[in-house]
């Protein structure tokens, strides 16, 4: 609705949005004003505040939680009420004590979502692994901070980073945390922005530690030498590509493949599979599985379960006599997460900039920075030295003439006087005459004052080495390396995932040799019920049960690999494989499609077709007429979808389809008794599915084209009868000899 325009602007209506000023005046607000004043922030906030990790490996709500658990001494301390540690971090972050909960969950040793978890945690905090399995609720649990966290705030005290006000100006809070080592690479880290996300997977502690080392010692190193691969804490077996992971270390994208680890009990003949890929859980193996065991793809299991335990993580599969549990976990890793991908996305932000890097680049961007922390740690250490050194040089002075200062003090009449008149005597500044002022008598004494002469010339020294250092990028490189070494003697632990070298000769199979092959008959009945049959079990039974007021409709004879392909009154094709149907016998009804299929509520089917390899075509005949001719190859798909959308043209309600090999004729029937016989091969194939065809028949005001059979498949007897000379054309009023022929429809 226009809005009213003040006199004196046209009364033209506005097309862009509007907000409501003072005193209910509507203020025009262009769309782009509105992106740019209201939208953009959000977007830079949700990027830089919340969702992606910084060099330091850490998200903020992650360094807020754990630099509060700092702050409450809980890094040699004992453990306190998770709620505690809760309503603590809400004085830095506002974000409700849900998400802060979830956050400590990630980090927490029981969840196991880490390679070196970050908080000692007791209590239920549930399961990376587990999908169902759900934590504690905080005032029930107990936290404290990990001894790898001391790694994080050795330098915290010491102007290695930036402190900022909190949100309320309350409390000050550290921008970055100093870490020792580069746990960007070694704690997995996930998140979703506006616009782009994040997707860090975790490595090796000690084989990052090595990386960097060899890193700082030669930037030219071949880092896929020394960092092997990527580490997750729930194991599993890596697949290793060396032209993938030098894709991922170069450029930071890429994805590669993690299988679950098995054995094979032969005594109880049962699988046990006991790590699974980082990236998926045991509920969605679980309930891919069933799925599987369902749809009749998996036919050597008789029982699974899940049975973790305090022990860890275990899925028992029980299976049937003669399977082979070797080829099983083959179809099983193809089919199900038991072998998952990690799609790698090293977006981090760099100086509030987000930026996708290679594992090279990220080792570049932590040596500068861990080089610039080490730096301001040594000038912090350097200013304190020099103040020291600067005290000591007044206290030198006074030293010398010791008598002289007691006579000034006490020939001074007023206590204000004595820091001024020290200054004055000694010419010393006033920082060193207040130290001097505040000696203890008792400290006037030659074993204080040799020791204090001693202290001079050492600091001296001191100065002097840490001013060297700051001069020598070397020097602060050999401390990193230092460090380094030392956390990983300290901290690193043994691979937990497995790397898998030559798998390339174990590649599975193709997934239809799995799938076994015989001959099948296949029925289609008028509702919708399909059953397969074998020829043994048709052969002592044929007579075809169906429901009371249906029928039969199509059947086929083929193969157990072949697809059917269902075309319903939507427009819309089906794809399965008659595998996926179980063997039964002509006196059941069979299984019915819409739900066997997942059709949408109402949707029914109007013809089916099989096909092993798509070849020929199918003529799609419309009730007012049109016929269109498609390539059967148009309904394969590379990706095995389940369900194609436009199948077929929907101006007009599909009458009947035919799939052939060769041109033919075929008999079209009207419903005002006419038949038309026509050549397929006037037909051109059309390049989409979706095309209205072209017309065949012509019909009268309010009748339709209701069947089409190939002539073949009729009784009739006069053939020149019903051909036309040209098309479209009203076709002839079937005679009596051809009437009795004439075929029912092929749509109910």
């Amino acid at each position: 609705m226009a809005k009213k325009t003040p006199p004196g602007e046209g009364g033209k209506p506005v097309n862009h949005p509007s907000v409501m000023g003072l005193k209910g005046q509507v203020v025009e607000q262009p769309i782009t004003e509105t992106l740019e004043v209201n939208y953009m922030p959000y977007a830079m906030s949700v990027i830089i505040s919340r969702a992606i990790p910084e060099i330091d490996g850490f998200k903020p709500s992650h360094r807020k939680l754990l630099y509060t658990m700092y702050s409450m001494k809980l890094l040699n301390g004992a453990r306190t009420k998770s709620a505690n540690i809760v309503g603590q971090t809400m004085k830095l972050n506002p974000h409700g004590d849900a998400a802060i909960y979830d956050t400590m969950v990630r980090l927490s040793r029981g969840y196991g979502a880490l390679l070196h978890p970050l908080i000692d945690s007791k209590g239920n905090f549930g399961k990376v692994y587990s999908r169902d399995m759900a934590w504690a609720a905080p005032r029930y649990t107990e936290a404290r901070l990990d001894q790898v966290c001391t790694e994080f705030f050795r330098d915290i005290d010491q102007d290695a980073v930036d402190f900022v006000p909190n949100y309320d100006g309350s409390l000050t809070e550290p921008t970055l945390l100093p870490t020792t080592f580069p746990n960007v690479l070694v704690s997995a880290n996930q998140g979703i922005a506006v616009g782009m996300a994040s997707n860090l997977c975790g490595f090796n502690l000690g084989e990052v530690c090595d990386a960097a080392v060899a890193y700082l010692k030669n930037p030219e190193t071949d880092l896929l030498t020394v960092l092997k691969a990527p580490d997750f804490p729930t194991g599993g077996i890596l697949l290793y590509d060396a032209a993938v992971l030098r894709q991922i270390y170069q450029t930071g994208r890429g994805s590669f493949q993690v299988r679950a680890r098995w054995r094979y009990l032969k005594r109880e003949n049962l699988i046990e599979i006991y790590e699974i890929p980082y990236t998926t859980t045991v509920e969605a193996i679980m309930d891919k599985v069933a799925d599987l065991i369902k749809t009749g793809k998996i036919r050597e299991i008789s029982d699974m379960r899940d049975e973790t335990d305090l022990n860890g993580l275990k899925i028992t599969i029980d299976l049937k006599r003669g399977a082979d549990p070797d080829k099983l976990m083959a179809r099983l890793m193809r089919s199900t997460p038991l072998q998952d991908s990690f799609a790698c996305n090293f977006n981090l932000l760099i100086a509030g900039m987000p930026r996708v890097m290679g594992v090279q680049e990220i080792l570049s961007e932590w040596t500068r920075w861990r080089m610039d922390g080490v730096c301001r740690r040594t000038r912090f250490v350097l200013r304190n030295k020099q103040e020291k050194l600067h005290l000591l040089l007044g206290l030198k002075q006074i030293l010398l003439d010791i008598d002289r200062a007691i006579k000034i003090i006490r020939e001074t009449a007023e206590d204000a006087e004595v820091v001024p008149n020290l200054m004055i005597g000694f010419g010393i500044d006033q920082i060193q005459a207040e130290y001097v002022a505040d000696i203890r008598l008792r400290n006037i004494n030659q074993e204080y004052i040799l020791k204090r002469i001693a202290e001079t010339s050492s600091l001296e020294e001191e100065i002097a080495d840490l001013q060297a250092l700051l001069d020598d990028p070397k020097r602060i490189k050999k401390i990193i390396i230092t460090e380094l070494n030392a956390v990983k003697k300290k901290y690193a632990q043994p691979r937990r995932t497995e790397i898998l070298y030559d798998y390339e000769a174990e590649a599975p199979s193709d997934p239809e040799e799995d799938v076994p092959n015989y001959p099948v008959h296949v029925f289609l009945s008028q509702e919708g019920y399909c059953k397969k049959i074998t020829p043994k079990s048709l052969n002592m039974s044929s007579d075809q049960k169906y429901k009371e007021g249906d029928g039969p409709f199509l059947q086929w004879e083929g193969n157990n690999r072949d697809e059917l392909l269902v075309f319903t009154d939507r427009c819309q094709c089906y794809k399965t494989r008659l595998a996926a149907f179980d063997d039964t016998k002509a006196s059941v009804l069979g299984e019915y499609l819409p739900t066997k299929l997942g059709m949408e509520q109402g949707e029914s089917v109007r013809w089916a077709c099989i096909t092993s390899d798509y070849s020929g075509h199918v003529i799609f005949f419309f009730e007012n007429g049109k016929a269109a001719r498609v390539e059967l190859t148009a309904y394969q798909t590379q990706t095995r979808r389940k369900r194609l959308t436009g199948a077929y043209a929907n101006k007009s309600p599909l009458a009947g389809a035919l799939l052939i090999q060769t041109d033919q004729e075929v008999a079209l029937t009207s419903s005002d008794g006419r038949c038309l016989i026509v050549h397929t091969a006037v037909l051109a194939p059309k390049a989409t599915r979706s095309s209205q065809g072209v017309a065949l028949m012509a019909l009268k005001s309010k009748h339709r084209l209701v069947a089409a059979q190939p002539l073949t498949e009729t009784q009739i007897v006069n053939f020149p009868r019903y051909r036309a000379k040209s098309l479209p054309a009203p076709g002839a009023l079937l005679r009596e000899e051809d009437r009795d022929a004439q075929q029912l429809s092929l749509l109910s």
